[in-house]
């Protein structure tokens, strides 16, 4: 299939190293391996490379609480990392760190190219400084209140509440989030990079097909706005790669991260005999892809083009975002077990069975995936187990007993096996515009047929006649052949269930296998394949889940990650308190707010009284999911003119920001109107 050979390298956004990964990270792993391995299946030259992103203030931070090295925590969490990914089937050729000699060489590379070409430049810029820890406060590390609403407990850059943007100068009674310090204004140097000057390019480039269509036309809100100098510097004391020339002065993380691509790919050329020029200079024909999710298009649609221009390296032939994913239809819960580390999951169920259903709900669109646990079983037991499966446990025992183990020299049904051959190029097109769950329907559609073709001749009943044992032997055989096409176009997403298949036929996929028939080939015996999944070990895992993440959330001699980056508030009399009047509310309707990047509008019913409120969590909801939900108000609160509408009141919710901001549910039983006290 491969006549015209294909020079291929795709990346997977790079897992930070400081934490576990989690089943809403496999998402976006899981979907580039499918293509890689479809790719490697056609004959392609296709080299697949990921990298811990290992740089910032958080991992010093942490490293600090845990009292080790940045570097030995990070050194722990790569071997975590590879061994799920390992473990779950994602097969990367290289996998490496943003904290190496490589990264470190090409960060000053194209920071140097873009220096001496005009596109850096130095201002002396206001920040906040905790005098306690020493240290200037990067924005998500100082809280106060809102400058535009008033509201409390913000973060230093946007309110959640409001919507405003801001300086965290601008914050009303800022603390640092770290030492809970009063933090004081110092002045520092800070070095940009000029993204304005590559707006034309990026406006082409943005809509030149290397972005899905919804990202690009959410793209066109920045330009709209205007492009800003990004700023790329931080101050000591922080874990990165000191800026050439500029001491005490440090890459930000999201400068040398995505660098991280072309430093991963470096390291395995030395080992591999690849010239690493040949996919990333100005004029390389090779192809490179990008899989992210779409929380950080921005910075791999802007920024990071514009870097690579402005440094003569090549741009992405694509970036592909995905959406984010819901379990049961609600955003991952710690209290409910929902929130899956990955290694939790391996623990309980087999990784094809998530891969799989995976596949079967993924499209080329960035819309958000719900893993329903129930449907998530029924699917895979369906599916795999009662269709693909079935048709070889159905028609082996049969030859390997009554035949020798040896398939019939006869095509007996050369019209339904042609059905299944023809299906490889439009399977191989949705495979490529990672339409996964139009191949996965068509794929079992197949082997709907092929079930019912077995049932139909019933080699059961034909082989009690002795004068039909060659019918049977036919059947079995072309029963066999079928099976075979499907596995070959199963195989980029089920990689062991289709390794058990090549074992048990004898054979070795290639995707164009589907074209060739073992009439006259030798088998082995067959064993069972793939299990059903048992319900009861679904229900397992989430308990697991719910007990690791209590035991991660119970004091501990280690420091809190909340409480010492968010201390408890000054003490208040219990008077202040009875002022405010909590009341259980439902959630009757939500939507979203035109020209807001983190509201949503939220009807409440307090009992009969109906409220408006904008509360901002659009980052970690879809609106659908909040309708119908018990959440609680502070129904006291003045009402707040704000450019979208009269906001009536406050919805409790909990959580540093971004997705993890957690609505405040009461336990069933509370009602509309009821008061929390």
């Amino acid at each position: 299939m491969a006549d015209n050979k294909r020079q291929i390298l795709v990346t997977s956004a790079l897992p930070y190293a400081n934490g576990p990964i989690h089943i809403g990270h496999m998402l976006g792993y899981i979907q580039a391996d499918i293509w890689v391995r479809f790719q490697k299946m056609c004959g392609h030259d296709a080299h697949f490379v990921c990298a811990d992103d290992a740089h910032g203030t958080p991992i010093m931070l942490k490293s600090q609480q845990l009292g080790i090295t940045p570097e030995a925590m990070i050194a722990q969490m790569s071997q975590e990392h590879q061994a799920d990914f390992s473990d779950f089937g994602v097969s990367f050729d290289h996998y490496h760190s943003t904290h190496s000699e490589e990264n470190q060489e090409l960060a000053s590379l194209i920071y140097t190219r873009l220096r001496d070409n005009g596109h850096i430049t130095t201002r002396t810029i206001e920040q906040l400084f905790d005098p306690e820890r020493e240290m200037f406060l990067p924005d998500r590390f100082v809280k106060g209140e809102c400058p535009d609403c008033g509201a409390e407990d913000q973060y230093g850059d946007n309110c959640d509440v409001c919507g405003a943007a801001y300086a965290p100068t601008d914050l009303k009674n800022p603390r640092s989030a770290i030492s809970g310090a009063t933090p004081v204004i110092r002045e520092s140097e800070h070095y940009f990079f000029d993204l304005p000057a590559f707006g034309d390019m990026l406006q082409k480039w943005t809509r030149s097909g290397s972005l899905q269509e919804e990202m690009a036309n959410k793209l066109n809100e920045w330009f709209e706005q205007g492009l800003q100098q990004w700023d790329i510097s931080r101050d000591a004391p922080y874990f990165g790669f000191e800026i050439p020339d500029a001491p005490g002065k440090y890459f930000y993380v999201w400068l040398d991260a995505p660098i991280g691509y072309m430093s991963s790919f470096k390291a395995y050329c030395a080992k591999s005999n690849l010239n690493f020029d040949d996919y990333w200079q100005e004029d390389s024909k090779a192809e490179v892809y990008h899989f992210i999710g779409k929380d950080i298009i921005y910075f791999h649609s802007l920024f990071w083009p514009a870097m690579l221009k402005g440094a003569q390296f090549r741009q992405p032939t694509n970036v592909w975002a995905h959406g984010f994913i819901t379990v049961n239809g609600t955003k991952m819960s710690k209290s409910k077990g929902t929130f899956i580390q990955a290694r939790t999951y391996l623990d309980h169920l087999n990784p094809e069975y998530l891969r799989y259903y995976f596949a079967a709900k993924l499209s080329s669109r960035i819309d958000d995936l719900d893993l329903n646990l129930t449907d998530f079983a029924q699917r895979v037991n369906s599916d795999l187990v009662g269709k693909v499966v079935n048709i070889a446990s159905r028609c082996a025992g049969f030859i390997s007993k009554k035949f020798d183990a040896q398939l019939s020299d006869t095509v007996s049904e050369p019209e339904l096996l042609a059905q299944f051959q023809d299906a490889a190029d439009r399977l191989a097109d949705m495979y490529e515009k990672r339409e996964f769950s139009r191949a996965m329907r068509e794929i079992m559609a197949l082997a709907d047929k092929a079930n019912e073709y077995i049932a139909i001749k019933e080699p059961w009943q034909l082989i009690k006649d002795e004068n039909k044992q060659q019918d049977v032997h036919d059947i079995c055989s072309m029963g066999i052949h079928l099976f075979r096409c499907l596995m070959v176009y199963l195989k980029p997403v089920v990689p062991e269930l289709a390794q058990q298949a090549e074992t048990f036929l004898n054979d070795r996929f290639t995707w164009d296998s589907a074209q060739q028939v073992l009439t006259g080939h030798k088998i082995n015996k067959f064993k069972a394949l793939l299990q059903r999944v048992p319900m009861e070990k679904v229900e397992a895992m989430i308990e697991d889940s719910k007990d690791k993440m209590a035991a991660a959330a119970a004091p501990a001699e280690t420091v809190n990650p909340y409480l010492s980056e968010d201390p408890v508030s000054p003490e208040i009399q219990f008077d202040d308190f009875a002022k405010v009047d909590l009341r259980v509310v439902k959630i009757v309707n939500a939507e979203h707010v035109e020209g807001a990047d983190k509201l949503l509008k939220l009807t409440l019913d307090l009992g009969g009284e109906s409220r408006q409120v904008f509360a901002g969590v659009k980052s970690a909801y879809e609106p659908e999911a909040l309708i119908g939900q018990l959440t609680v108000m502070v129904a006291n609160l003045a009402p707040r003119k704000m450019r979208f509408g009269l906001s009536e009141g406050m919805v409790l919710a909990a959580g540093p920001g971004g997705k993890n901001i957690f609505i405040m549910n009461p336990h069933d039983g509370a009602e509309p109107g009821m008061r929390v006290s």
